[in-house]
């Protein structure tokens, strides 16, 4: 059965559940481990899921979708076109349609804005080199008319680059993915996306678990962990209806069976709550990235060159 979730629409009419599991397992591939967790997530009752070309998964993802025995047209499946694949839209998106073999997809992203020369490196072409993501967009346009893609969208977008997309668009993007949770709740970029009909999905919506190299934690954090002890819910739960209570989507990931029914158990915060969460960010040192690396550089763009206002891995604008 179906978790009893919200699902939001998109600007096609199209409607989209507002928790996904995430198949990004922090290298790519992952083989069986991927098959496994996604029929588990199916039999918790997961109906979306998020893979990607670059991910290295989509033939463990849409098997275990088909060996579900689920209907189809009950499931919405995200993956992505590659950064490499920029020049190539139509290929990449052949190729990715015939290693899920899932019959269509339903949502198909621009991953990163960036056009790779060669593999997931640093070897790019700049932004106003060809092909832009403005060319690479309107390949992408073109699939629609083939009927085995629903949506298209885009992922890592700023609005610095988006507003150089859609003066060009003859189809606005459904969603844009990005990095978002209460220490980068993308305020801005939220309310521009709104503003244009896009809806945001969230990526990393649990932030990073604590490390030597993560030292902020957001499952340490006291005023998630008193929220969490008051509802008597795990701190995730806490975090994922955050996120949907301020209608984005969320696609955290988990391999265990537990944490895949408590993150689609959503929960209502009250209004105290939500703000106590909104306002996490204002604190010292907490608006920041917790996913990217404080190099100032992500697959050969500058964070300016991105649109990102961080310095040091800290925001320096809402």
């Amino acid at each position: 059965m179906a978790a009893n979730i919200p699902s939001f629409m998109l600007n096609n009419g199209i409607k989209i559940p507002s928790v996904g599991m995430g198949c990004w397992m922090g290298t790519p591939g992952g083989g069986e481990r991927v098959y496994h967790m996604c029929l588990n997530a199916l039999k918790a009752g997961y109906r979306h899921f998020d893979t990607a070309a670059g991910y290295g998964n989509e033939e463990q993802v849409g098997k275990a979708i088909r060996e579900s025995a689920i209907p189809r047209n009950e499931i919405f499946l995200t993956t992505k076109l590659a950064n490499p694949y920029h020049s190539r839209v139509k290929e990449a998106f052949e190729e990715s349609l015939k290693t899920l073999d899932c019959e269509y997809i339903d949502l198909y992203l621009m991953h990163w804005p960036q056009a790779g020369k060669q593999g997931w490196g640093d070897d790019v072409f700049r932004p106003d080199e060809s092909p832009t993501f403005v060319e690479t967009w309107r390949d992408m346009e073109k699939l629609l008319k083939g009927g085995k893609v629903k949506s298209i969208g885009v992922s890592n977008f700023s609005i610095k680059n988006l507003e150089i997309l859609l003066p060009h668009c003859t189809v606005v993007p459904a969603t844009n993915q990005v990095e978002m949770h209460p220490c980068l709740p993308q305020n801005d970029l939220k309310a521009y996306c709104a503003s244009k009909g896009i809806l945001l999905t969230a990526y990393s919506p649990l932030g990073q678990p604590t490390g030597p190299d993560q030292p902020i934690s957001l499952f340490n954090n006291d005023a998630i962990k008193s929220i969490a002890n008051k509802l008597n819910v795990d701190l995730a739960q806490v975090l994922l209806s955050w996120g949907v209570q301020r209608k984005t989507v969320v696609i955290p990931k988990t391999e265990k069976e537990m944490r895949m029914k408590t993150n689609i158990t959503l929960i209502e915060l009250s209004t105290e709550d939500m703000k106590a969460i909104d306002e996490l960010h204002t604190q010292p040192n907490m608006h920041r990235t917790l996913v990217h690396s404080a190099s100032g550089v992500v697959f050969g763009w500058t964070y300016e060159e991105m649109g990102w206002n961080i310095v040091n891995g800290f925001v320096v604008s809402k």
